[in-house]
């Protein structure tokens, strides 16, 4: 892949994310969670930690993850001063991650005279037809479906072809299942549909997101709060924690409770990706596989077994060993394929920026 020494960038609200691919093919991960609770107390000292972590090496360039990318298709582009600014002109589309997606340009910018290149979540939707992005308003308001969650569906689509030959061409359903959660129908690898639309916020309930809502309960909303208040309740208080009656956000914390409250949640998140996935049958034709992928999709096998077994119908079976050892095929051999495919948008990215400057 990378000829030259590329270190990748997810800089989000809380967290600092980072790899370097060495030009001998080897790779190094960084972490640092949890800023401001802590050390580190915040992006800065997270950011000075990974220069000292990274000792002697240093990157010929910087790829940074990009949860929106506003209308532009390109997967890839440098950020320059006009590049930034454009960024800066779409904070509100995402306006949990792109203010942190930003700040890892700033920080790397000061300590590297190399490219920084954007690569961007919302690009790997732009093969999707109209009927799948228009929302049923007046066009003229400018508002549509972008999709998220991208980079980590390319890099599904990427492994597909090796694990199920022909059949990574067809309709396959990736579900992408951790704090934030949604899901892709792809067909000849290309996305076709997804369940987030306009904002990160939308789809199936995720750890603090609201989830699609009825339009007049947002409206009630909007009479009780002030705008701030509400940009707090959609991107805060609502999804998994609100389900559980505020007990956590987490699954693996709502996995080791017994509370009712907690089952309920659980039994309700399951439900809901079980019914994306149904639609997205009814919409195609029918599904010839099934992915799991993200944190949730990764290592919670009752989360899998409870979005699976109502799906039998559909020809999905889990094998119960397979699933609760999180293998890579965790269907049965009757079962059409059902599959766990770690996320990596590390490597996607390091993709993508060895790309730009192979072209650049």
């Amino acid at each position: 892949m990378a000829v030259l020494n590329i270190l990748t960038i997810n800089s989000g609200s809380s967290s600092l994310k980072a790899s370097l691919f060495k030009a001998d093919g080897t790779r190094r991960n960084f972490r640092y969670e949890h800023i401001g609770h802590g050390f580190p107390h915040d992006h800065a000292e997270a950011f000075d930690a990974l220069l000292r972590d990274l000792g002697e090496d240093r990157p010929a360039a910087v790829g940074h993850r990009f949860v929106h990318g506003g209308s532009i298709t390109d997967a890839a582009r440098p950020v320059d001063a006009q590049e930034r600014a454009r960024l800066e002109s779409i904070t509100h589309l995402a306006p949990l991650h792109m203010p942190g997606n930003l700040l890892g340009v700033d920080l790397c910018v000061k300590h590297f005279d190399v490219p920084q290149v954007a690569c961007f979540d919302t690009a790997f939707h732009a093969s999707m037809p109209e009927i799948a992005w228009r929302l049923p308003i007046p066009s003229d308001l400018g508002f549509r479906r972008y999709g998220f969650h991208g980079i980590n569906y390319a890099h599904v689509a990427r492994k597909l072809p090796e694990l199920l030959g022909e059949t990574a061409s067809g309709r396959v359903v990736v579900a992408h299942l951790g704090n934030g959660a949604s899901l892709c129908l792809m067909q000849r690898l290309k996305s076709v549909d997804t369940s987030m639309g306009y904002t990160p916020a939308a789809g199936i309930p995720m750890g603090a997101r609201s989830c699609d809502l009825d339009p007049g309960v947002m409206l009630e909303l909007a009479k009780r709060y002030d705008a701030e208040q509400l940009s707090d309740l959609v991107y805060h208080r609502m999804g998994l924690l609100a389900l559980s009656e505020g007990e956590s956000n987490e699954m693996s914390d709502l996995l080791a409770s017994r509370s009712p409250t907690a089952r309920f949640a659980i039994e309700y998140y399951a439900r809901q990706v079980r019914a994306a996935i149904g639609s997205y049958a009814a919409k195609a034709g029918g599904i010839d596989a099934l992915v799991f992928t993200a944190g949730i999709g990764e290592h919670a096998a009752a989360v899998r077994s409870q979005v699976c077994e109502p799906l039998a119908f559909l020809g999905f079976a889990l094998d119960a060993e397979a699933n609760r050892t999180h293998a890579t095929w965790l269907s049965t051999p009757a079962s059409k394929p059902v599959l766990m495919i770690a996320a990596d948008e590390e490597d996607e990215i390091a993709r993508l920026t060895a790309l730009y400057l192979k072209s650049a």
